[in-house]
């Protein structure tokens, strides 16, 4: 009990030590925004994940966007060669070949026809085309085919022939096509393959001497 001024009597009741209902205080506290810190690990977090997503989004499509097969004329032989020059000058040839197509995708390509053309001098003397087939994913396939070409006129470049003749040795240029699809999940996407080379043909002794491809 206390007495004011006035002469009155004041009561103060003690807090009791347990007292029958919690006291709960909140301490609220000065909220001044995030740190510059915060900001700029933020941005390196963003850049990060954008960088890692980039990435992963270009080794995807390398990896699975379908390229065009590789063409390589694996062997070749001679069977035949001559020239006769009566009644008019015309060129027989036949070449056994076989070329290797390889499949450079994670999925199994379907080609339609593969073609074999051969000339000289930069013109075309003639063809050969085989069946389609079925080449396995990251997998290889042998095509063999065999080029005939009997009594052939040799008309624009009888000169040239002629000069050959002389010294024995006949380059020929090969040409080897093949058409066919790649299915990527749900889509046939079309490609094409093609490889070039040219074979040199000894006339004296029926042999091939060298390619160039």
């Amino acid at each position: 009990m206390k007495k004011t001024s006035k002469g009155e009597s004041v009561f103060y009741a003690p807090i009791p030590a347990n007292p029958d209902h919690p006291q709960n205080v909140v301490v609220l506290t000065h909220y001044s925004g995030p740190s510059p810190d915060y900001h700029e690990r933020r941005r390196l977090r963003l850049c990060i994940s954008t960088t890692v997503a980039f990435l992963l989004l270009s080794a995807a499509v390398f990896f699975l966007f379908p390229s065009d097969p590789a063409l390589e004329l694996a062997r070749i032989h001679l069977n035949h060669v001559g020239v006769h020059s009566s009644p008019k000058l015309t060129l027989d040839l036949s070449f056994s070949l076989t070329i290797r197509v390889r499949n450079r995708d994670f999925f199994s390509l379907d080609y339609d026809s593969l073609v074999v053309k051969i000339g000289y001098r930069g013109r075309e003397l003639g063809f050969v085309s085989s069946a389609g087939g079925r080449v396995r994913a990251r997998g290889s396939s042998y095509v063999n085919a065999t080029l005939v070409l009997d009594g052939l006129e040799v008309i624009h470049d009888v000169f040239y022939l002629l000069e050959d003749l002389a010294r024995g040795v006949i380059p020929f240029d090969t040409d080897t096509e093949v058409d066919g699809t790649v299915g990527l999940f749900f889509f046939r996407i079309p490609i094409k393959g093609r490889a070039s080379c040219e074979v040199y043909v000894n006339t004296n002794n029926q042999t091939v001497v060298r390619q160039d491809c």
